[in-house]
C-alpha cells in the first residue's frame, strides 16, 4: 500500500525517492525499513545535494592519515608517532528547538566521532552565530547554547580553547551552532569504524535507548522551519558525567587490543552505526534489538533503530574477546550489551527476536540519490555588489569616537563574558587560549605545539560565494601563522539555505569552489566536515556560512607568537589601506552589506609564510590578523592583553580622504605585527618582495598612521555589549567595577591630537 504524504515529509523523503526506493526493493518498505532509509538518505546523513560538490576538495598531503568520508574524522601526521584527530560538526536545527540541549548534544556528538578514531579528546572549539540580541528570543537561543556547551564541555574534562561569535539578522530563529574537536592518538592506534571480520561481535554500550531525538536527521535536520510543529521530541538528551566515563572506558577497551571497530551512534542512531560500519567493512549484519537496553518500555522497533539518544557506541569485536571488552566495561559501571554479529552477505537482517523488522540490502541503504543542479546567481545579489565609495559618506563623528563604536559593535565587541563560562586550561596543555587569534596547545611529551582555529563570514560569501569561500579560508590559515604555526590541514561545515533554490544552490557550489582554490593556493587539505543545508525560517535563507576549522603545527612551542603587544617600546608595521566591501563598519556605521571582497592568494601566501618565518627567527613578538573592524580594532585588540597601550607617529593627511577605508576597511592578507626597533631592518630583509605588502609604507621604523594613543586599555578591554545578555546587566562601554582609572584616548583630529577623550565621558 503506497505511503502518504504526511509520512514521507515526516521522515524529509521525496515522493520521487520513496518510489526510487521501492524500485531498489522491488517491493515496498515496510514502515521500519522506510524509516531507515529517510535517516540514512537524508541531506544529514546521505549529502544527497552537496557531495557531488565535495570533489572538489584537496583532501590529501604526506601527512594525512585518512580518506576523507571514509571514517568519523580526519587524521593528520604531527610526527615523534602522534596523530591530530579533528573535525566540525553542525547542530543548528536541534538547538533553534531546544538550544541548551540542542546545543550540548552537539558538543557530545563531535566529541564521540573523536572518540570513534580512538583519539583522546584534547580541545573544543565552537563557532556561533544568532539573531541581534534586541529580540527576546534571540537572547534566549544566545544564552541557552552558551550554557548547554559550558555545561557538556566542563563536565566532561575537555578545554573549549576557541571560537567566534556573530550576529545578524539572517540568523534569528535560525542560529549556527558547529562545534569542532581535537584529538590525539598515536599513529599505530588508530581506530577504525569498520566492521570487517566475518563473524565479529556488535556490543552496545554506554546509554539506555530512548524515544528522544528520533527523525533527528531526517525530519529535522533536513528540512526548513516552515511549519509550525512542536519538534523538541526530535532533540536529544545528554549526559556528560555518562559521556565522560565512556570515554575512558572506551580508550581502556582499546587498549586491550581486542577492539576491531569502534563507532558513534550520532544522527540516525542505531542505523547509521550498524549500517555504515558493515559498509565499511563490505560485509552484512544481523541485529538482534531486543538485546539493545532500553529507557523506556514498550518501545517499537522503528523507536529503537531510529532513537538518536546520546552517550552511545558501538564496537566490534572478536567473540573469544567478548568477556574481556565486557570486563573493562563493568569496571566504569557503564552498560554493554552484545546485539548482533558481522555476516559475509551485504545485507542488513533486523530482527526482534525471532521476529523479523527488517531485511534490507546494505548497498541501497547507503546509495542515496545524489542531485547536481544547476545553481543561479540572482539579480539581487547582482546588485549588492554595487559599491561606489564616494557615495559612502564618512562618519559626522570623530575617528576616535567612530573606533569606540566600532569596538562596541556586536560583532566586535569582548567574547570574554561568553568563553570565561568555559574551562579551557584542563588537561594542562593551553598555551594560548580564547581571545588570541589562534589557540596554541602544547604536546606534552614533545616540544612540539599545535595551533587551533576556527573561522567564518558569511556576509563575505552573501557578497560573493567564490571570493568569500576563497577568505574564509585564508582567514584561518591566517590565524594559524599568526602564532607561527604552519597550516597542515582543514575541516569544514557548510551552512546554506534550501539547495532546491537556484540561488542558494549557486551559493554553494561557489562558495565550495572558492574554497578549494584556497586550498590549493595555499596547500592545505580538508580532511572531514559535514553539510548542514535548509538552514531557512519563515521563508528567509540564513547568510551562505561555510565555518572552517584548522590545525597548524609549531616545531617549537617556544617560538609562538601571541595576539597581544607583549611589552613597551616595540614597533609595528602597518599593510596597506583597504576597502569597505561587506565590513562589520560597513554595515555598524551605514546600515549596508554591499560591493565585492577581493583577495589575493599569491600575496596571502607569500605574507603567511614571511609571518611563520619571522616568529620561528623570534623576530616578531607578536602577530594578529587583521579582519573584523580593520586595523584600527586589530590594533585596539592588541592592547586588550598585556593592558600595554599603543602610539601612532605620524602624519594623518594623506590618509583623511578616505580615513574610513584606512582604519576600519578588511581588506586582506594583514597582519599586525610587533617588534623591537632593531629587528625592522630584519623583517624587511625576510620579504623577499612581500615585505613591503606585510609591512606596509613604513619609513624609518616609524608607523605612519593617525596619530594618537590607546593606553592602559581597562575598561576598553572589557568594552561588550554581550554582557546585558549573558547575565551581567551592563550595556555598552561601561567603566569596570573597581578601576579608579577610565581608559582615555586622545581623539584624531588633522594632524594633532586634541583634548583628551575619556572612556567614562563617551559612554
Amino acid at each position: 500500500m503506497p505511503v502518504t504524504k504526511e509520512v514521507l515529509d515526516e521522515i524529509a523523503l521525496s515522493q520521487a525517492e520513496y518510489e526510487m526506493i521501492v524500485e531498489r526493493l522491488d517491493r515496498e518498505p515496510n514502515p521500519v525499513e522506510l524509516g531507515m532509509f529517510g535517516a540514512l538518505w537524508s541531506e544529514h546523513c546521505g549529502y544527497k545535494h552537496s557531495r557531488p560538490l565535495l570533489r572538489f576538495f584537496p583532501s590529501s598531503s604526506p601527512r594525512v592519515l585518512s580518506q576523507s568520508g571514509a571514517e568519523n574524522a580526519g587524521a593528520v601526521d604531527i610526527g615523534d608517532g602522534l596523530a591530530v584527530v579533528f573535525k566540525v560538526e553542525s547542530h543548528n536545527h536541534p538547538s533553534a528547538v531546544e538550544p541548551l540541549q540542542g546545543a550540548a548534544t552537539g558538543v557530545g556528538g563531535i566529541v564521540r566521532d573523536i572518540l570513534a578514531m580512538g583519539a583522546r579528546p584534547i580541545a573544543l572549539l565552537n563557532s556561533l552565530r544568532f539573531g541581534p540580541l534586541d529580540s527576546p528570543h534571540n537572547r534566549h537561543l544566545f544564552r541557552r547554547v552558551v550554557e548547554g556547551i559550558s555545561w557538556y564541555g566542563n563536565c566532561i574534562g575537555v578545554p573549549d580553547v576557541a571560537g567566534e561569535i556573530y550576529f545578524d539578522e539572517s540568523y534569528s530563529h535560525n542560529p549556527l551552532v558547529n562545534a569542532m574537536c581535537v584529538g590525539l592518538v598515536a599513529t599505530d592506534k588508530l581506530a577504525s569504524a569498520a566492521a570487517g571480520r566475518v563473524g565479529s561481535v556488535l556490543l552496545l554500550v554506554g546509554a539506555e535507548t530512548g524515544r528522544d531525538g528520533i527523525h533527528g536527521a531526517s525530519g529535522l535536520a533536513s528540512r526548513t522551519f516552515e511549519e509550525e510543529q512542536e519538534l523538541r521530541p526530535t532533540v536529544q538528551v545528554g549526559n556528560p558525567f555518562l559521556e565522560k566515563v565512556l570515554i575512558e572506558s572506551c580508550l581502556e577497551a582499546l587498549e586491550t587490543g581486542c577492539v576491531s571497530g569502534l563507532q558513534d551512534l550520532g544522527a540516525a542512531g542505531l542505523t547509521s552505526a550498524a549500517i555504515e560500519s558493515a559498509y565499511r567493512g563490505g560485509r552484512g549484519l544481523i541485529l538482534d534489538i531486543s538485546q539493545v537496553h532500553r529507557r523506556e518500555p514498550g518501545m517499537s522497533g522503528y523507536e529503537v533503530m531510529l532513537s538518536e539518544s546520546q552517550e552511545r557506541m558501538l564496537l566490534v569485536t572478536a567473540p573469544e574477546h567478548v568477556e574481556r571488552v565486557q570486563q573493562v566495561f563493568r569496571k566504569w559501571d557503564v552498560p554493554c550489551r552484545e546485539i548482533g554479529q558481522v555476516i559475509q552477505e551485504p545485507r542488513a537482517h533486523v530482527l526482534e527476536g525471532d521476529r523479523p523488522v527488517a531485511q534490507l540490502p546494505i548497498k541501497h541503504l547507503t546509495e542515496a540519490p545524489r542531485y547536481r543542479l544547476n545553481g543561479q546567481q540572482s539579480l539581487e545579489q547582482r546588485d549588492r555588489q554595487r559599491l561606489v565609495l564616494d557615495e559612502i559618506p564618512l562618519p559626522r563623528s570623530s575617528v576616535a569616537d567612530t573606533l569606540l563604536r566600532m569596538l562596541a559593535a556586536p560583532n566586535v565587541a569582548s567574547r570574554r563574558s561568553v568563553y570565561r563560562r568555559y574551562d579551557h586550561q584542563v588537561q594542562t596543555n593551553t598555551v594560548a587560549g580564547p581571545g588570541s587569534d589562534a589557540a596554541v596547545l602544547r604536546i606534552k611529551g614533545t616540544g612540539k605545539a599545535i595551533a587551533l582555529s576556527i573561522d567564518g563570514n558569511g556576509r563575505f560569501c552573501y557578497l560573493d560565494p567564490y571570493r568569500g569561500g576563497q577568505i574564509v579560508v585564508a582567514e584561518v590559515c591566517r590565524n594559524l601563522s599568526s602564532t607561527g604555526a604552519e597550516p597542515l590541514a582543514l575541516t569544514d561545515c557548510l551552512n546554506f539555505g534550501n539547495p532546491e533554490r537556484p540561488e542558494i544552490y549557486y551559493q554553494l557550489e561557489w562558495s565550495i569552489r572558492g574554497m578549494a582554490r584556497a586550498c590549493r593556493v595555499l596547500g592545505v587539505p580538508v580532511v572531514s566536515g559535514n553539510v548542514s543545508l535548509y538552514n531557512e525560517s519563515q521563508g528567509q535563507a540564513i547568510y551562505p556560512t561555510p565555518v572552517v576549522g584548522g590545525l597548524g603545527l609549531l616545531e617549537d612551542v617556544t617560538r609562538h607568537a601571541k595576539s597581544s603587544f607583549p611589552e613597551e617600546g616595540q614597533r609595528n608595521l602597518r599593510p596597506r589601506a583597504s576597502d569597505l566591501a561587506g565590513s562589520e563598519f560597513l554595515q555598524a556605521i551605514h546600515g549596508l552589506v554591499a560591493g565585492r571582497p577581493a583577495i589575493n592568494l599569491a600575496l596571502e601566501r607569500r605574507v603567511q609564510a614571511l609571518c611563520r618565518k619571522a616568529i620561528a627567527q623570534g623576530i616578531v613578538a607578536s602577530a594578529h590578523d587583521c579582519s573584523d573592524g580593520g586595523l584600527a580594532v586589530a590594533l585596539a585588540e592588541c592592547t586588550f592583553a598585556e593592558g600595554i597601550g599603543f602610539r601612532g607617529v605620524g602624519s594623518l593627511s594623506r590618509l583623511m580622504a578616505r580615513w574610513d577605508c584606512s582604519l576600519f576597511g578588511e581588506r586582506q592578507s594583514r597582519i599586525v605585527v610587533s617588534l623591537c626597533p632593531e629587528s625592522v631592518s630584519g623583517i624587511a630583509a625576510n620579504g623577499n618582495g612581500t615585505g613591503r605588502s606585510f609591512a606596509g609604507a613604513w619609513q624609518d621604523g616609524r608607523l605612519p598612521v593617525p596619530p594618537g594613543i590607546i593606553r592602559g586599555p581597562g575598561s576598553l578591554r572589557n568594552c561588550r555589549c554581550l554582557e546585558r545578555c549573558a547575565g551581567t546587566g551592563a550595556r555598552g562601554l561601561r567603566k569596570q567595577p573597581g578601576e579608579t582609572n577610565p581608559t582615555t584616548l586622545l581623539e584624531f583630529r588633522g594632524d594633532h591630537v586634541v583634548a583628551p577623550l575619556s572612556f567614562e565621558n563617551a559612554a
